[in-house]
């Protein structure tokens, strides 16, 4: 067997998460550094992701994550591409009466903690949303400020710039196997072995089996969703701002050349990344028919352009899986987003990035991770149902 190159932090998984942590890890002159993806940048959750991003939250930690993330993608848009991010605003609207009287301290608590949101009526949903129809809402909140990203090309943008840093891209290689030998972490492919004393599961859906292999469970359940890009006529303004109806569960945003992008078609049920359905279901498809015929009559006659199916991965609480992980030393967790990595990456990897360049057991861990610390779990949390989605209410079992 060749010798094993070695490195000082291995990334394992080229999303978003990994990209953005790489590229942040390169900003502090950590390294060297090596991401390893069996595929391309991108090409797992994220190249399937709706990329909403939006303060319209249940945690305090989560908004100010986002708020990070989206001042990033802002910046790193304008530097290198100023068409993969927009900010185009973001509505949702309930017309069930008990998920009514949760809108008003939903406002409350997000200004709270400084979001700009504010109440709106049907009327001003008709006025940003021509193709719908709202009469029977009977609350609804507008955030003016949220946005929407590329996510496949941010991706590629992380990674392009942790490249020019010097990061060393393992991509399109079998893995092989990923574990603990001799003081250090050691990633095996079909074609090299390279080991570091410091490792990064930033793999979402794979996560929980890497974890498993080396021995150290993460609490994390892979679950498919689903969404569509259609062709309304006329096509949509790139200005239509994001739209959620929290009684269809159905979420809808702007693409290029004046289409849709609808979703969520999310499975309550566990999924395996390596043998999910990567297509649309029919009923899937036949759920976003009904609910545009009901809600946005304007979009009933769209041509469904495609639809697809990817992987995102839950944990117990809704909150993500980052930093170190208990009893395994030099190992940490950039994973378990819940649907909501693309929002979160570019704000949760840069603090990641500060704890791993202040090294094991620095305090601040704590002070910029402490809702996220994989730590939180006392032993093996019981099976659990992932629960994802945009809820109106705060905690961990919210009603809506």
């Amino acid at each position: 067997m060749t010798a094993a190159d070695r490195a000082e932090i291995v990334i394992l998984g080229a999303g978003i998460a990994g990209s953005a942590l790489a590229h942040h890890l390169a900003g502090r002159h950590a390294g060297p550094i090596v991401v390893y993806d069996p595929a391309t940048p991108g090409a797992g959750a994220t190249g399937r992701a709706a990329g909403i991003v939006t303060e319209q939250l249940w945690d305090r930690w989560d908004v100010e994550v986002t708020r990070a993330s989206k001042a990033e993608y802002a910046a790193l848009a304008l530097r290198w591409d100023p068409s993969v991010y927009a900010v185009n605003g973001f509505a949702r609207w309930t017309r069930d009466p008990a998920a009514a009287d949760a809108v008003a301290p939903a406002i409350e608590r997000l200004r709270a903690w400084g979001v700009h949101v504010e109440p709106i009526d049907p009327a001003g949903l008709e006025r940003r949303v021509p193709a719908g129809r709202f009469p029977d809402v009977r609350a609804a909140m507008w955030g003016p400020d949220d946005s929407v990203v590329t996510p496949s090309a941010m991706n590629e943008i992380y990674a392009e710039s942790a490249r020019r840093a010097g990061v060393d891209f393992e991509l399109g290689l079998p893995f092989k196997r990923f574990h603990r030998t001799d003081g250090a972490w050691e990633l095996e492919t079909a074609s090299r072995r390279i080991r570091s004393p410091r490792a990064v599961l930033a793999a979402g859906a794979w996560s929980k089996r890497l974890a498993n292999g080396a021995g150290h469970p993460l609490p994390l359940v892979p679950y498919r969703t689903q969404a569509a890009v259609l062709r309304p006529s006329p096509p949509e303004p790139a200005t239509l701002p994001s739209v959620h109806d929290i009684d269809l569960d159905v979420y809808v945003r702007p693409e290029s050349n004046g289409r849709i992008l609808a979703g969520d078609g999310t499975e309550r049920v566990e999924a395996d990344p390596e043998t999910f359905r990567p297509g649309g279901d029919e009923a899937f498809v036949g759920h976003l028919a009904e609910s545009f015929a009901s809600r946005f009559p304007g979009w009933s006659e769209a041509e469904m352009v495609r639809a697809w199916a990817g992987v995102c991965t839950a944990t117990p609480d809704r909150r993500a899986l980052v930093g170190p992980v208990p009893g395994a030393e030099g190992l940490h967790a950039i994973t378990g987003f819940n649907g909501f990595g693309v929002m979160r990456a570019g704000g949760v990897s840069a603090r990641l990035a500060e704890v791993l360049s202040a090294g094991e057991g620095d305090p601040s861990a704590e002070r910029l991770l402490g809702p996220v610390l994989p730590g939180r779990f006392a032993g093996a949390p019981g099976p659990f149902l992932p629960r994802p989605g945009f809820t109106l209410e705060a905690g961990d079992d919210p009603r809506f």
